[in-house]
Formats: structure tokens, C-alpha cells, sequence
């Protein structure tokens, strides 16, 4: 009885390690049955990057407006004053030098042809008196002095005659009493103050046209006074307007005017624009971002490959198609295409770019 009691006991034993052993090779299958690898597809249309060693960029954002640059920018001021008869350009329009901007009916252009016509008149009397003082100094019928008298009444009737032609030639006078104000540079009329019928003086401050080349305009930022230790001329940065807001523009801090605006307490940064497609207008609003180095070596990354899930960072560091590994890391500071990390990532080890997500999901559901 004892004898088969003891095998009883001994088959159990073995049943058990049999059953145990088959249990632990069908984890086994399933562990690897699990294992993820990607697949051709997947990794051919994935995207992939190295780790590298970079300073770290840092940026500030400004706000500003564009204008038009000063020196490419002209202002239209009424010679004379009367009233406004015709408006040739409005808002907005693009006129060549010399166009017709306005017409203005003044006495005063009327009193100017009335200065030629007498300077004119001058000229010729004074021409006929020193042909006469002459022809008597000839015969001892006048004196030197007289002689010399009249010439200097010609001279100086042909010097108020060679006035009135300057003042003719600027102001583009002619007959009667129409004054036409034209425009001195080809541009835009980005300003304009001008009505008809109204009655301009001739000693007003405002411009009446304000006429600007586009090709080049200026986007003038603030700085307040706790970034100006920071921004500097020759720094990188990108512009955003509100119209236009999928358009690269980039350009340089080219000055920074030591000035501090008693209103906004802030310094103006310069920035020059290229604007051959004519896109940016002067007011236009301006987001500006300065992009600097603080001269801190980090681990550098696409943003893209960065992923947040349960308040931590992630990248997906892969090695073969059957290694991918779901690597914890430490952002330093994480910009719009690059990422700076201060812990979990080494120079050189490749991480997944586009499809990590997919992946991500994949190896850790």
C-alpha cells in the first residue's frame, strides 16, 4: 500500500512539472508572438532623425507694424493755396512720377504769371535803356556812372526774369490761374488729405499726398526695456502678419534706435523687408520673433518626434525594425521645429519622426 502511494505521488509530481513547462513555453510563444517589428511599409514611409549637439535657441516675440521706408517715400505739400478742382489719384492707387495727382484754382498762381509777364517786360526796358545810354555815352551825352547804372538795371532784371522761369519750372505753372500738383516718385499713395472744393493754405503741415515704393518696407518692433539687454542688431527673425499668416518672411534686426518711447516705454527694432509681391502694406500689424543662441550645448531634436503622454516626454529611439525602444526624456525647451533636451537621449541614437506616434501606440498598448 505504501509502495503505490509513493508512485501516486510520483506521477502527480511529473504531471505537474509537464503542465508547469507547457505553460511556460505557451508565455513564451505569446511574449514573442507580441514583440512588434515594423513593417516595410511603415518604415518607408516613416521619417527619421539623429540626436545631435547643438546651443540652445531661445526666442523673444515682439509686436510692431510695417511702414514704408524713408528713403523711398516722397510727400505732396501745396505750393500754393485755393481751391481743390480735381482729384486724379485716390487711396491705395499706384502713380509714376509725374502723374497728375490734383488740380488747384489759386490767385496766387494767377499773381506769379502776372510776375513773369512783368519781369519780362523789365527785362526788355531795361535792354532799350542801356542801348540808349550807351549810343549817348558814345556821343559825351552821358556819363560813365549812368552807363554803369543801367547795366546793372539789366542784370538785375534778368535775374528776377531767370527767378520767375525757376519758380515756373518747379511749381509747373502755366497760364491762368490752375496750379497741378504731380507726383515726384513713382509709388503708392499710402497717405492722402485732400477733398474737392476744399481750400488748402499754402503754409499747412500735413501732406495732402503721401506717395511710398513698396518694394522694400520696414517693420519697425517694440522692445521693452527688460529685452533690450537681450536683443541685438544681426539676430534672426521670422515676421508674421495677420493677413498673410502661412507666409515665411525672415529677415535681420538691422538697428535699434536708442530711443524710449515716453508712451509705451519700449525701443523700436528695424527690420528690412523684401516686398517684391507688394503683400505688406505700411500699418500692416507685425509678429516678430527673435531667435538667439545662449552658448548652451544640448541635445538637439525635431519637435515632431516628441511625444507627451500621461505628463511625461517620449521619442522613439530606433535601432532595427525589430528594436524600437520607447525612451523616456528631459525637455530643456521645445521650439516650433526643434526640441533641446537636458536627460535621456544621446548624440547620435536615431528617433522616429513621422509615424512615431503610430508606432508609440502600437508598442505600448
Amino acid at each position: 500500500m505504501k509502495m503505490k502511494t509513493f508512485k501516486n505521488i510520483l506521477l502527480f509530481a511529473f504531471a505537474v512539472s509537464l503542465i508547469t513547462a507547457c505553460s511556460k513555453k505557451e508565455e513564451t510563444t505569446t511574449e514573442e508572438s507580441k514583440k512588434f517589428v515594423m513593417s516595410d511599409t511603415m518604415y518607408n514611409t516613416s521619417t527619421f532623425a539623429d540626436a545631435t549637439t547643438e546651443d540652445a535657441q531661445n526666442e523673444i516675440r515682439l509686436f510692431g507694424k510695417v511702414t514704408a521706408e524713408n528713403n523711398n517715400m516722397a510727400q505732396v505739400f501745396p505750393a500754393v493755396g485755393g481751391s481743390v478742382l480735381s482729384i486724379k489719384a485716390e487711396l491705395g492707387d499706384y502713380v509714376k512720377q509725374g502723374q497728375l495727382l490734383a488740380s488747384i484754382q489759386s490767385s496766387e498762381v494767377a499773381g506769379y504769371q502776372s510776375q513773369t509777364s512783368d519781369a519780362d517786360a523789365n527785362v526788355s526796358i531795361a535792354e532799350r535803356n542801356l542801348q540808349s545810354i550807351e549810343d549817348m555815352y558814345e556821343g559825351k551825352l552821358a556819363s560813365e556812372k549812368e552807363l554803369v547804372m543801367a547795366k546793372k538795371e539789366l542784370d538785375k532784371a534778368r535775374a528776377e526774369k531767370e527767378r520767375m522761369t525757376e519758380v515756373n519750372k518747379i511749381y509747373r505753372l502755366k497760364s491762368g490761374s490752375v496750379y497741378n500738383m504731380y507726383a515726384p516718385i513713382s509709388g503708392y499713395v499710402v497717405a492722402k488729405d485732400i477733398s474737392p472744393n476744399e481750400m488748402l493754405s499754402n503754409n499747412r503741415d500735413e501732406a495732402v499726398f503721401t506717395i511710398a515704393k513698396l518694394d522694400n518696407v520696414w517693420v519697425l518692433a517694440n522692445v521693452n526695456e527688460s529685452d533690450l539687454a537681450t536683443i541685438k542688431q544681426t539676430q534672426d527673425v521670422s515676421i508674421q502678419t495677420i493677413a498673410y499668416p502661412e507666409k515665411k518672411i525672415v529677415g535681420k534686426i538691422d538697428k535699434i534706435f536708442n530711443v524710449i518711447d515716453p508712451q509705451t516705454r519700449a525701443a523700436k527694432a528695424l527690420i528690412k523687408v523684401s516686398n517684391s509681391d507688394g503683400l505688406l502694406k505700411p500699418e500692416m500689424n507685425a509678429t516678430v520673433t527673435v531667435h538667439y543662441s545662449e552658448n548652451v550645448k544640448h541635445i538637439t531634436v525635431p519637435s515632431a518626434s516628441i511625444i507627451f503622454d500621461k505628463n511625461k516626454n517620449f521619442v522613439m529611439v530606433y535601432k532595427t525594425k525589430d528594436n524600437i525602444e520607447t525612451r523616456e526624456v528631459t525637455v530643456y525647451r521645445a521650439l516650433d521645429d526643434k526640441t533641446y533636451l537636458s536627460g535621456g537621449l544621446k548624440e547620435g541614437e536615431k528617433v522616429i519622426v513621422k509615424g512615431n506616434l503610430l508606432i508609440y501606440d502600437a508598442i505600448n498598448d
